[in-house]
């Protein structure tokens, strides 16, 4: 597996900037942004699917440094129903899909998105409970009328153009969990499958090593998010796992996001990278940080040091003891 980073902690680099730091740094892939809730500071998405020449000038970019791509992501809500923002969010999806299929990259990660509660609906609606029973009729209604038939048809999209969807399971959206993402591949069809991050997992109380193992022997793992989460059993016993206090309350919320080995120990980063490994997930581990008491060098230095000490580069020996 290589090691790899998510570019949107560097928009302030310009590309070529950006590619010979994170080089240095010791990553050996980049995941882009190509628009939606991240930006696409780093990726022109009009421009590169309009010049055959503009694709093959930044491929060389990267590849000059011994880098590759190890997906495009539009993190959005195609689903909204704020409909300029769903329309929005939709047309930078398929621009991308294209765009990978172009320049040869294997993964497209979005959001699998919410919708509100009724067609008339001004924000998204995201139930966490059955009862009232209002809840799982809305629940229903959600999947049934909007969820599956999107992703259907993005789904076959993607798999005509030769592109795997990464659905990140992230709060907020309906495919948040292990379950959900299985649900809507089985309603689909395998281009379907998981933006796997561990930081996203360990609040909703759910064991990174075992969601790998779910969803690895499905081969249901099309990318991986490199992220931990501290979780303060103190706070927790005061606001819940489901604190809606801001980012920013680190001293008083349940959980924040940490650097990779700040939440959770390297011992445990092993075990997820060998559980990986194991139920052959083969491709990149792409440092995402959002660690709220780190600057964006340290805490993307300390994620590379950390996961270098314990990533599993190559290929196993064959079994010469046995």
């Amino acid at each position: 597996m290589k090691l790899g980073v998510f570019t949107v902690l560097f928009s302030d680099k310009s590309f070529e900037e950006m590619l010979s730091y994170v080089k240095d740094a010791g990553v050996k892939a980049i995941e882009v942004g190509t628009g939606g809730y991240p930006g696409n500071a780093h990726c022109d998405l009009d421009g590169l699917l309009e010049s055959e020449e503009k694709r093959q000038e930044y491929l060389n970019k990267v590849h000059e440094r011994g880098l590759t791509i190890s997906a495009f992501s539009c993190h959005g809500n195609p689903i909204s129903p704020d409909v300029n923002f769903a329309r929005e969010s939709h047309e930078t999806l398929v621009k991308t899909i294209k765009l990978a299929e172009m320049m040869g990259v294997p993964v497209v990660n979005t959001f699998s998105g919410t919708p509100g509660d009724h067609e008339g609906a001004k924000y998204p609606n995201w139930p966490v409970t059955p009862w009232p029973n209002e809840y799982s009729d809305i629940l229903t209604w959600q999947w049934e009328e909007k969820l599956i038939p999107y992703w259907k048809e993005q789904g076959e999209f993607a798999k005509n153009h030769n592109v795997k969807i990464g659905l990140e399971l992230h709060a907020g959206f309906l495919v948040h969990t292990p379950y959900t993402m299985l649900k809507l591949r089985e309603a689909t069809n395998d281009a379907i499958g998981a933006n796997l991050d561990p930081s996203h997992l360990w609040w909703q109380g759910i064991d990174p090593v075992a969601a790998i193992k779910i969803l690895g022997k499905e081969n249901a793992i099309h990318h991986f998010h490199a992220k931990d989460t501290y979780i303060d059993q103190e706070n927790v016993n005061m606001y819940g796992l489901t604190d809606m206090q801001l980012y920013s309350e680190v001293k008083t919320r349940a959980w924040s996001f940490r650097s990779v080995g700040y939440g959770h120990s390297v011992q445990e980063w092993s075990n997820i990278v060998s559980a990986l490994r194991t139920y052959g997930y083969d491709h990149v581990i792409s440092i995402e940080h959002e660690d709220p008491i780190m600057s964006i060098d340290e805490g993307f230095k300390k994620a590379v040091t950390n996961l270098n000490s314990v990533n599993i580069e190559e290929p196993p020996a064959d079994m010469w003891w046995v």
